[in-house]
This record gives structure tokens, C-alpha cells and sequence, in this order.
């Protein structure tokens, strides 16, 4: 997780707050609207000069602080987002598709031309990059909050630091932490379930285990994960299949270098990441 390098150098007044959309579905931009009383209680503190989803009356920069959701997968996208860090003092990156490339980024994997001819009957207008990345790979940022969708609690959490000059205090640890204290059976040891919760960061409050179901990594790999004894233990173990194991991999974070490396790893059949 990339740490904080900036603070907000004026607190006389409001500080400036703008909540940008590249290539996503719009889902961390909501969890801030889902916020209702405290977002009625940040409007009291910041003063939120763009947010087009809630707004349609922007303000033109420079900002203070600027939320970034989405990925980066076309030529407008890299240009726009060198603009908004030029204009932003703090940038910070927001969400599964900002922080490691979304489920778009599944074309990382494979020729975009193919899938561009299949779904458009005139693949000649459609103007993309070969890629979906996340924000982090073409422009500073000063701190990245994980999730599909992200946590609102956490998000609330990042504002209040930067606003009053310290760091986040957003957990590292994984959703097997979360499980324990939750109260939840391990589906791993007590039925067998494949589960990515060892290896993805906390933050969704182990739903998925709750309901007996296995983790998905909707937030992303945790501090320092083990997918090699993750991926070996699933395949030895569980009997998992090698392309179920690369298909969990390359779900939300397809893009994260760390999933990444070890699903083109499993692919290329080896088992040491």
C-alpha cells in the first residue's frame, strides 16, 4: 500500500475535495454516498468542488484532495489523469479497478484487438489502450484503498487522516483475521472450500465466509501474502483445478503485480512465485 507523502499544507478553511470516474462501475463512488449522516457531517468539513456523481456543477481546481476510482484503459484516461495530479496536492486511489487494473484488466492477458473485434461491429472507432492499469502505474499516488467496492468506514477512515496531517490507520492483515473475529468456521479446514481469504487484505468483514462461501480477494492481496503455499495447498490439498486456482488470481486484481505474477506463473505450470 503506497504510503501518505503529502499533507495539506491550508487549514484555514474547507479543504477542497474532488471524487473522479475513469473505466469502473461507479461502486466506490456510491460506498461514499452510502456514507448519509457522516457524508452530511464531511460536507461540514471539506468543501467537495467535484463530484459528478452527486453534483453537476463542478469546480475547476486545484484540490486538496482528490479520490480517484477506475482504471486507466484509454489514451483520454492518461492524459486526464496527469491533469487531475497536477491540480491535486493529495491523490488517492480508490477501489479494485484504481488500485490493481478491475476485472477489466483481464485483457492484460490476453489480445484486445480479438475481443474488440468480437463485441463491435465497427472496431475501427473504438480508441483503447492494449491495457487496463491501475492509477498508480502513470502518476504519484499518495495512498491506494483496496476493495470491490472499497469499505466506506475505511474511506471515512483516509479522508480524516490527510485532513488532520497523519497517517491512515487502514489494516493490513487478511480476512482470516476478519473470520476469527466474526465467529465464523473456517469453510478451509471445516468443509474443504477452496478460499483466497489467507492472502487478501481485510476489509469486507469476511461476508463471503459468513455465508459458507469461500473468500473471493475482493480486496486485493494482503501485507506480504504466501500465494505460492495458497496455490500449492489448493491444487495438493483441495484438488482444485490448475485454471480454477489461475481464475481466482484474476478476479477483482487481475492487475496486482503480486496476483499477477503468481497466476502467470501457475499458467506458465510452474508453482514457485
Amino acid at each position: 500500500m503506497v504510503q501518505p507523502a503529502r499533507t495539506l499544507d491550508s487549514m484555514n478553511g474547507k479543504a477542497r475535495l474532488a471524487v473522479w470516474k475513469f473505466t469502473s462501475c461507479d461502486g466506490c463512488q456510491l460506498s461514499l454516498l452510502d456514507c448519509e449522516d457522516e457524508l452530511l457531517q464531511l460536507a461540514g468539513c471539506v468543501d467537495i468542488a467535484y463530484f459528478m456523481e452527486a453534483a453537476s456543477d463542478p469546480a475547476p481546481g486545484p484540490y486538496d484532495l482528490s479520490l480517484v476510482e477506475g482504471s486507466v484503459t484509454t489514451p483520454d484516461e492518461l492524459k486526464r489523469i496527469r491533469e487531475i495530479r497536477a491540480q491535486s496536492q493529495i491523490l488517492v486511489s480508490i477501489g479494485a479497478c484504481a488500485t490493481a487494473g478491475g476485472i477489466q484488466a483481464l485483457r492484460n492477458f490476453a489480445d484486445v484487438d480479438d475481443f474488440i473485434a468480437a463485441v463491435y461491429a465497427h472496431p475501427e472507432y473504438i480508441d483503447t489502450l492494449k491495457t487496463s492499469t491501475p492509477i498508480s502505474a502513470h502518476v504519484p499516488v499518495d495512498f491506494e484503498l483496496n476493495g470491490c467496492p472499497i469499505n466506506k468506514r475505511q474511506l471515512l477512515e483516509v479522508i480524516s487522516a490527510f485532513l488532520h496531517r497523519r497517517p491512515p490507520q487502514v489494516p493490513a492483515h487478511s480476512v482470516c483475521i476478519e473470520c476469527k473475529m466474526r465467529g465464523n468456521v473456517c469453510v478451509w479446514v471445516a468443509h474443504g472450500t477452496p478460499c483466497m481469504g489467507p492472502v487478501t487484505h481485510a476489509g469486507c468483514g469476511a461476508i463471503c465466509p459468513a455465508y459458507s462461501r469461500g473468500c473471493y480477494g475482493c480486496f486485493g492481496p494482503k501485507e506480504n501474502p504466501n500465494t505460492t503455499s495458497l496455490c500449492d495447498w489448493w491444487q495438493q490439498e483441495l484438488g482444485a483445478e490448475k485454471t480454477v486456482v489461475i481464475e481466482n488470481l484474476r478476479n477483482f486484481n487481475a492487475a496486482d503485480p503480486v496476483f499477477e505474477a503468481a497466476s502467470r506463473r501457475r499458467e506458465d505450470g510452474g508453482g514457485q512465485e
